[in-house]
């Protein structure tokens, strides 16, 4: 419907829809120019290759531009930019030909200079800490971090949620004022989100240990004491948390608050904060409210100790806020550690916000390379399918189903944000532990830099600013060739990683400082070592080149192998309805077939339950009966032999406040069991429908198989899987109208 002039003007000659790849994620709005249009056009946007779906629960990203002389604008809301990295033009209706002269997004964001930076000898890696930044740097509104979201109402940061985005600016940007600001703007911004409020305080932190600002850090003790004294308050009475994150093991978001998980990881990020803010108050000269905070923070720790199995129930979140406490034993640590880090698939965070604390956590554990891995998963799986900003929620299994820059799966947040700056904590990690530069007193007066290339890296390098100026280092661990740069007024630590290797000799500005002994050198004020470095010490400002000598080897490092729980078995699009003989052999399940939510079913003996939940209303999705006493073979049979008339019908979610894309069915058993599931999923009306699939563990709610999309169900579609326990599905949409199952059965496994 369109072609081009040799001067690249677009000629329109028939109804259809031009799309517009800009190639990166903007904060911007959509226009065209055209001095002929004639005709009926929509535009569209969208943060994937397909217009969002004009459904009542869709945020609306297709309407009739509006007019400005020969330039046409499409306008969703008053601020006029979202998040936007495809474009449409839709021709509705065609009289003649016209022309479309120039096609642009008007971007807008806070001016800002990348003044940090980072590199390694894995690119991915590099592109994860730019991706960070650039995902920040985004969501710089006016005066304040917010998020350039869907049409979704949490444009604007509240208390605590920026922590991560903040974090990344200063290491990125070192924007300290914006940080000031943003500190300022939410700290009464509650949203009655308890750790929230733990997370502005750390923010504070990270604050006035990267600026030395003492005078703001003054202006919200009382504000900070107010929300770790209400920790204190509730820290045994299991408070109502509402929220944690949007993990199925966290309660999926707000579905499902106060479990045992979040509950203990609440308790345990008490105490960090407790004992974080308490170290801040010591270098502050507030020597009461740092033995008061650090108290509470032993007074728990001291309660929970007394039971040697404390933390055997935690799982991933809560064992990375135990160990960010900084007071676990070894043992403690080692256990935790093989509890939840080792799992490749159930060590990400379905929220990359939550994962920030995470490979936290990973590094406290000197757990580095598998930091990396869980990084590149995470992370680098984003970017992987195509994303050039990070996500609001992610799964890796994403990417074999949803294609590059496919519609992803929509969820328990609602619809799914594809640039998200909570999720860029990585950006600060990675220039904190692998380039390893951070503050060791408040505004970086002195600082250390213990880098952590690990197994998997041979080179890093970068740039952090600071209030007296950039501190840069690269370290490469083939050549053994370094350089690092002290700006004056500082005087820093400085790691010589060994990398498993032995480090014969080190040279600084030609002249040798150590070979297993110092050797004075202007401005290295001492050395010494232990398993990992060779440290510098009272490193002066000046510039310094280095040469180490290596002898041995680094030991390679294997990824562990992504394993699920249960088997995926597969697909099958050609049975439709008449499922005698092929499935339910030990029993079935048809949703809502006697109507008004009621199923028609027959359980096997080793199952106990099959029930359902969403967000909303009665706590059951919502249910509809499409067609009674039909023939057509989609609709499924009423019984096993496939004879006489069926009834078409369906669970399916569906809200207008954005948040009805899910609900969940559990299949509870007894005990462990053997058995084959199978979901059916019927498009009876043709609307579209794509639909996500999840399965976890009905009790740990670890993910169990890999997230498979039933792209057409028009004629029917079945999902086969093996397992042994009880099993929880959750139900996704991803286009259509809604999200919808129509059956499930049970089989032996053969």
């Amino acid at each position: 419907m369109a072609g081009f002039k040799k001067d690249k003007t677009i000629v329109v000659n028939g109804e259809g829809s031009i799309r517009f790849d800009f190639g990166q994620e903007n904060a911007a709005w959509l226009e065209f120019d055209s001095p002929d249009l004639s005709g009926k056009v929509e535009m569209s946007i969208s943060e994937f290759n397909e217009p969002p779906v004009d459904a009542s629960s869709y945020p609306v990203k297709t309407l009739s531009p509006k007019k400005y002389g020969n330039t046409y604008r499409l306008e969703l809301n008053p601020e006029l930019y979202e998040g936007v990295r495809f474009g449409w033009i839709h021709v509705r209706s065609f009289p003649k030909n016209w022309h479309i002269t120039g096609v642009r997004l008007v971007c807008q964001i806070k001016p800002t200079n990348y003044n940090g930076s980072f590199s390694c000898s894995d690119t991915m890696l590099t592109r994860i800490w730019y991706t960070g930044a650039y995902t920040v740097k985004l969501n710089l509104l006016k005066d304040y971090l917010g998020a350039i979201l869907m049409n979704r109402g949490d444009r604007f940061s509240w208390t605590g949620d920026a922590h991560p985005s903040q974090a990344a600016s200063m290491v990125a940007f070192g924007n300290y004022d914006f940080v000031k600001q943003n500190i300022a703007y939410t700290s009464t911004q509650s949203n009655g989100i308890r750790s929230y409020a733990l997370y502005w305080v750390l923010s504070l932190i990270d604050y006035y240990k990267y600026t030395g600002d003492t005078g703001t850090l003054k202006t919200y003790i009382d504000n900070a004491c107010n929300k770790l004294d209400d920790a204190y308050k509730v820290y045994g009475t299991n408070p109502n948390l509402e929220y944690y994150g949007w993990d199925e093991r966290l309660g999926a978001g707000f579905e499902h608050p106060n479990l045992a998980e979040p509950q203990n990881a609440y308790k345990m990020l008490s105490i960090r904060v407790w004992n974080e803010f308490s170290a801040a108050m010591a270098i502050y000269g507030r020597k009461d409210l740092q033995n008061k905070y650090r108290d509470y923070a032993t007074e728990k720790m001291n309660v929970l100790k007394k039971d040697a199995a404390w933390y055997h129930n935690f799982g991933l979140h809560a064992g990375t806020d135990a160990v960010t406490t900084g007071l676990l034993n070894p043992g403690e640590k080692k256990a935790i550690y093989e509890k939840s880090f080792t799992d490749r698939v159930n060590r990400v965070s379905y929220s990359p916000f939550n994962q920030y604390f995470v490979i936290q956590a990973f590094a406290l554990l000197n757990k580095y390379d598998d930091a990396l891995s869980s990084i590149r998963d995470l992370w680098g799986g984003q970017i992987k399918y195509g994303g050039t900003t990070f996500f609001e929620d992610y799964r890796p299994s994403w990417n074999a189903v949803t294609g590059l820059n496919g519609a992803v799966p929509n969820n328990q947040c609602g619809f799914t944000s594809l640039c998200h700056p909570w999720g860029a904590g990585v950006t600060k990690w990675l220039s904190e532990e692998v380039l390893g530069i951070k503050p060791a007193s408040p505004g970086f007066a002195t600082f250390e830099i213990l880098p952590h290339p690990g197994r998997t890296l041979t080179k890093v390098s970068g740039t952090t600013p600071t209030p007296h100026g950039a501190i840069s280092a690269s370290f490469n661990v083939t050549t053994g060739l370094c350089e690092f740069t002290v700006p004056p007024g500082t005087a820093g630590r400085i790691g010589i990683p060994k990398v498993e290797k032995n480090i014969r000799s080190i040279k600084v500005n030609g002249k040798p400082v150590w070979n297993g002994v110092y050797h004075s050198v202007t401005g290295i004020g001492g050395a010494n070592a232990d398993e990992q470095f060779v440290y510098l010490t009272g490193v002066q400002p000046g510039k310094y080149s280095v040469v180490v000598e290596y002898s041995g080897s680094t030991p390679k490092y294997v990824d562990p192998r992504e394993s699920y729980a249960a088997k995926y078995i597969g697909a099958d699009s050609l049975t439709g309805g008449n499922w005698g003989n092929i499935y339910g052999k030990d029993g079935y399940v048809l949703c809502n077939y006697n109507g008004n939510g009621n199923d028609k079913k027959s359980f096997p003996a080793y199952v106990t339950a099959v029930d359902y939940y969403k967000i909303k209303g009665n706590g059951q999705p919502n249910n509809v009966v499409w067609a009674t006493n039909t023939t057509d073979s989609r609709a499924l049979s009423s019984n096993a032999a496939n004879s006489g008339a069926r009834t078409a019908a369906c669970l399916y979610a569906m809200d207008g406040d954005q948040v009805g894309y899910t609900f969940t069915s559990t299949i509870t058993i007894k005990g462990t069991h053997d058995y084959k599931v199978s979901l059916y999923f019927l498009d009876w009306d043709r609307k579209g429908r794509k639909i996500a699939v999840e399965m976890f563990d009905a009790e740990t709610s670890n993910l169990v198989a890999p997230v498979k999309i039933v792209e057409d169900s028009a004629g029917g579609a079945y999902l086969t899987y093996c397992y042994n326990k009880s099993a929880k599905f959750r139900i996704n949409l991803v286009r259509g109208d809604n999200a919808a199952l129509s059956g499930i059965f049970f089989d032996p496994v053969k």
